[in-house]
């Protein structure tokens, strides 16, 4: 697979504009870093994009996330790594990345109530909504993940 082209390059103002949100949710949003860990890496799993689910994970181990809580978050519900408040946005993240076939219910919503208020709700929603338009330009534009070097065989 080879990368169609490059946005960065061909629009800079444009991909700067989605920049500035990135750059607002990080370092201006008030957000906790790992849940934006956790939003950032669901959507990417669920919209299949490589390149982004590289660049988190490896920013969440930075950030001191362990292997387990990483490693098992496409199968959240079915493991006790997460908290009742990372549940709740997972559950959040999921129906705002699956919007066309969720239509972001109210039982995904209402469990968000319980840990944050509502511009912590408004800016975890953004946070999703970000993320969910670099996947879409990643996997659009075909955005090649480095690869790292190959482990070596004991």
């Amino acid at each position: 697979m080879h990368e169609r082209l490059k946005g960065r390059e061909v629009a800079p103002d444009a991909y700067k504009a989605v920049m500035g949100l990135e750059t607002y949710i990080a370092r201006e949003s008030g957000l906790d870093r790992h849940l934006v860990h956790l939003i950032e890496l669901r959507a990417s799993q669920i919209n299949g994009c490589a390149y982004c689910v590289d660049m988190h994970s490896k920013e969440a181990r930075r950030d001191g996330l362990s292997e387990q809580w990483i490693n098992l978050l496409s199968v959240w519900r079915e493991s006790p790594v997460y908290t009742a408040r990372e549940r709740a946005v997972l559950e959040w993240t999921e129906a705002v990345t699956r919007l066309a076939d969720t239509g972001a219910p109210d039982s995904a919503y209402e469990p968000l109530k319980a840990y944050f208020n509502e511009s912590e709700i408004a800016k975890l929603t953004i946070a999703i909504g970000s993320i969910n338009i670099l996947n879409r330009i990643a996997v659009g534009f075909r955005m090649q993940h480095p690869l790292d070097a190959p482990a070596r065989a004991a």
